[in-house]
């Protein structure tokens, strides 16, 4: 049964979206993690506003750890949560280059022992930046995984653990990107209406 109801979801998502894009801005794996980094409580077009001052200023650790904190804060105050923000990034620069050589990490434990990233930013720089397999899951897939039917765990770790089970490792990367853009456009969390949405109508 939930073979059939994944290979269902599967099949109208490839359909509404078929070409599913990164909806954060970015130009290398450094300004991908800061992208991540502030879309915390934070809307991606917001970000990409901000980001876009931002890494005209500083696209790499060495050139964002020569900004104060202060500087950074006020770039991305419109982010909300902005000193602690900037407090991350800067912080996380300097461990980039003194630790790293300047280069972002490619395991999940290394990205997540960075200041103010958690385990979903550290599993979106794996697939996105790395193409290796995760599945991170944000408000918008965890919210629909369970109106959906894929899964009835009420945090995001055991959304995620059902999601890993119930889909291909092959599908994770397409699929994260696919359930977020879809679930804006026709499964919102507010105002939503079951009919508006081809895959609430499939499951229902």
């Amino acid at each position: 049964m939930k073979k059939d109801l994944c290979q269902g979801i599967q099949k109208l998502l490839d359909k509404y979206e078929p070409e599913p894009k990164p909806p954060l801005k970015f130009t290398n794996t450094f300004t991908l993690l800061i992208a991540v980094l502030l879309s915390a409580q934070c809307t991606d077009e917001r970000v990409n506003k901000v980001t876009k001052i931002l890494f005209k200023r500083a696209d790499s650790p060495e050139k964002m750890m020569s900004l104060s904190v202060e500087e950074i804060q006020e770039i991305i105050r419109s982010c909300g949560l902005s000193l602690r923000k900037a407090t991350a990034i800067k912080q996380l620069s300097e461990i980039l280059v003194r630790r790293y050589k300047g280069q972002v990490p490619k395991t999940l434990k290394a990205l997540e022992s960075l200041p103010g990233v958690g385990h979903k930013t550290a599993s979106v720089i794996l697939t996105q930046a790395f193409n290796k397999p995760a599945f991170p899951v944000d408000t918008h897939i965890f919210r629909v995984a369970r109106r959906w039917g894929l899964s009835e765990k009420k945090t995001r770790a055991g959304v995620e653990k059902d999601l890993k089970r119930l889909f291909p490792k092959k599908d994770w990367a397409r699929l994260h990107l696919q359930i977020i853009l879809y679930a804006r456009k026709y499964c919102p969390a507010k105002k939503h209406d079951p009919k508006a949405c081809p895959i609430c109508l499939s499951v229902s």
